[in-house]
């Protein structure tokens, strides 16, 4: 089991997610987010990331412009699209940036399930997260949560990734429920929009790498 946590904002929280056995980190870069980074504050926190973590930049719909400058100035393993890009759009950043991309999806029904397999072919992992609500203004770390039962049997020839409602509480129903190999946490790790709880980070990963996936 690997385990991301999102949206942290210093190095005390990439440490605390170090010290609970994480194995990726999030960063986002997106202004209508809580957990919204500059790239001054990204540079000192991915600086001091400790080895063996996976620094993760959450983008939405993001220009080249904007990538571009994120990689010059932030050291950063893995780039995460959280937007609507095209399939086209995933496979010309992978080509132009030359590293790994995780396209998130969102899904509410089994007609979804169409989108996962599409972008499966073109990136290098897939999160599974939840449709946002209705007039919503991030396209993912609102804390909802969707059916777990949707992914039940499901497999993809790349490595993929649930988010979406997940808690220390829950994660381990999850991960029966859907045999994800990943999870990915934001804000079910918070007290506040943006600031983590370090006892939550913990026991969220303690609780992840414990559970049992149901049998295939």
């Amino acid at each position: 089991m690997r385990v991301k946590i999102c949206g942290l904002r210093s190095r005390a929280e990439v440490a605390a997610a170090a010290r609970s056995g994480a194995d990726y980190v999030g960063l986002v870069f997106f202004p209508k987010s809580p957990r919204c980074l500059s790239l001054a504050d990204a540079k000192w926190i991915a600086e001091g990331t400790p080895d063996g973590l996976l620094r993760v930049a959450l983008t939405v719909d993001a220009e080249d412009e904007l990538l571009e400058a994120l990689l010059e100035e932030v050291a950063i393993d893995m780039l995460q699209l959280h937007g609507t890009e095209s399939p086209e759009r995933v496979a010309e950043i992978r080509q132009r940036f030359g590293l790994p991309v995780m396209k998130a999806v969102a899904l509410a029904d089994r007609g979804d399930l169409d989108a996962v397999r599409e972008y499966a072919r073109i990136a290098d992992q897939i999160l599974v997260d939840a449709r946002p609500m209705p007039g919503a203004e991030r396209p993912g770390g609102n804390g909802v949560a969707f059916d777990w039962h949707l992914l039940q049997g499901m497999t993809w020839h790349v490595p993929w990734m649930l988010a979406g409602g997940l808690t220390p509480e829950n994660v381990a129903e999850a991960v029966r429920l859907t045999g994800a190999g990943q999870v990915d946490v934001s804000s079910g790790v918070e007290y506040a929009p943006g600031y983590k709880d370090r006892d939550r980070i913990a026991a969220f990963v303690h609780a992840a790498k414990a559970a049992v996936p149901a049998p295939a």
